[in-house]
């Protein structure tokens, strides 16, 4: 995560700090100082929350089904938020929303039909 960081920080000065002034000013113009600061601590500090939980729950249920929740949970916000607003799924949208679903069905037929071998195997060794 560190080496990570320390790539992207460049990068995101490099593209950001031109407008950021220009940006930050209207920010503050339009919400306020204090409401400003505040969305961004909060937002910090949810991220690094859902993080914590994101790896607890991966080392609780493993790196493979973990994705595919992971999957599985953007596919339903991509098509609740279409509904929510009103927008027309794409073509796209909708072809990349199938795939994740079959994907996580299939994942999921995959491993209680592997559970079930390995369950006869214990049994007959």
């Amino acid at each position: 995560n560190i080496i990570s960081f320390l790539f992207t920080v460049p990068m995101v000065i490099y593209a950001e700090l031109p407008v950021l002034k220009t940006e930050w000013d209207h920010a503050v113009d339009e919400h306020g100082f204090n409401a400003v600061v505040m969305n961004i601590a909060l937002s910090g500090f949810f991220f690094y929350i859902y993080n914590e939980f994101a790896f607890a729950f991966t080392a609780s249920v493993g790196a493979v089904t973990s994705s595919v929740l992971n999957t599985a949970k953007r596919v339903i916000i991509i098509v609740v938020s279409a509904i929510l607003f009103s927008e027309p799924m794409t073509k796209n949208t909708v072809t990349g929303s199938a795939i994740a679903i079959t994907g996580t069905f299939a994942y999921s037929l995959a491993s209680k039909l592997g559970g079930k071998k390995s369950a006869a195997k214990k049994k007959t060794s």
